[in-house]
């Protein structure tokens, strides 16, 4: 009798802050089904205790547009550490015991973690007793203390730099693979333009693709009202996200009523977007990031988050891969030589993303 294939459970974990993790674990979820593999993604916070859910992404929210140095000053002190006790002591008290009932009803063979908050509770489950393996799946090109666990099983991460850091911190070269970023493999294909233009209604002519408004944080007011001024010469495609209530108040303003500006809240079109624009303006996510390089697409930040976004923005500064803008005077350059020349080109290295494979991760399930 020939042997039956035991199916596999994989279990994604992440969080709800901003939405790039819960992206990069979908992207992973949807290669593994493809190789017949069960997976259940989570964002971890909303699933157990979906009505605190909210207050606590809203406070969030607020502290980054309100008082960013608040959050910088608490990225900064955790980062060559891993959590402190309190914030163990917190994720202990919100988390562990409903977490590991889960687990027991769910019966993963792996779980993986693309937030450093989920990834902390199942090590410290794991030091506890539980005898599961756990891969942690870096979203960003950067590596903060809080990734970093002795119970963690592989970190999958994007760069040899965050490899070296990895090693200098003590983590054993084995445990360490160079994965890329996961992101969605639509990215990695090549749409036609003539196509996307006929089904968006979009002109031949330099277009700029902005980005970084789903929660609110792209202080539009100054940028915008410049860009308007742009909008004869180039065509505008802005993507809001999730956050309605500013994509609500963009629409109603006559001003951006124009057949050269074309508005977006959340869609899962972003790859073909990518592919008619010339520039994206961004704020540095690393999911967004990774999926401009993987376009070939030329990047302004904007307004990076103090903490991981300014690490993100640093690192592609750093290979000459972006620009960021600090000034209305910089943003007329780009647009000046993107009307002139139909084209914007950085003097970019010879870096070059890893096209993150499940493949890999099927091997080590």
């Amino acid at each position: 009798m020939s042997a039956v294939l035991q199916q596999k459970n994989v279990l994604i974990l992440s969080e709800g802050f901003g939405t790039g993790h819960t992206q990069a674990a979908y992207a992973i979820s949807d290669g593994l089904k493809n190789q017949f593999i069960d997976t259940k993604v989570i964002e971890l916070l909303k699933f157990l205790h979906p009505n605190l859910a909210p207050h606590f992404f809203n406070v969030y929210r607020k502290t980054l547009n309100v008082q960013p140095k608040i959050y910088e000053k608490l990225y900064k002190s955790q980062y060559e550490n891993s959590l402190n006790r309190f914030t163990q002591m917190l994720l202990h008290r919100i988390f562990y015991a409903r977490t590991y009932t889960f687990i027991k009803q769910f019966q993963p063979d792996t779980i993986l973690c693309t937030h450093p908050f989920p990834n902390a509770v199942i090590a410290r489950l794991k030091r506890l007793g539980l005898q599961i393996p756990l891969y942690t799946v870096l979203t960003d090109y950067v590596i903060h203390g809080a990734w970093i666990t002795p119970e963690t099983d592989k970190y999958l991460i994007p760069t040899e730099e965050i490899k070296r850091q990895l090693i200098k911190k003590n983590v054993p070269e084995e445990k360490i693979m160079i994965s890329g970023i996961p992101i969605h493999s639509k990215f990695w294909k090549t749409n036609e333009k003539l196509k996307i233009r006929d089904k968006f209604g979009l002109q031949t002519m330099p277009t700029v693709l902005i980005m970084g408004g789903g929660w609110g944080m792209m202080k539009y007011n100054e940028l915008m009202e410049y860009l308007l001024l742009w909008k004869d010469k180039i065509q505008f495609i802005i993507c809001m996200g999730n956050n309605d209530k500013a994509r609500k108040k963009i629409i109603s303003n006559t001003k951006f009523q124009h057949p050269n500006i074309h508005i977006f809240g959340f869609t899962k079109a972003i790859d073909e977007l990518m592919d008619v624009s010339d520039l994206l303006i961004t704020k540095p996510g690393g999911i967004t990031c990774t999926e401009g390089l993987v376009k070939q697409l030329p990047m302004l930040f904007y307004n990076p988050i103090p903490g991981h976004e300014e690490d993100n923005c640093q690192f592609f500064l750093n290979h000459h891969l972006a620009e960021k803008l600090t000034s209305i005077e910089e943003l007329k350059f780009w647009l000046n030589q993107l009307v002139q020349q139909q084209e914007i080109t950085f003097q970019s290295n010879s870096f070059c993303t890893t096209q993150f494979s499940v493949d890999e991760i099927n091997c080590l399930i």
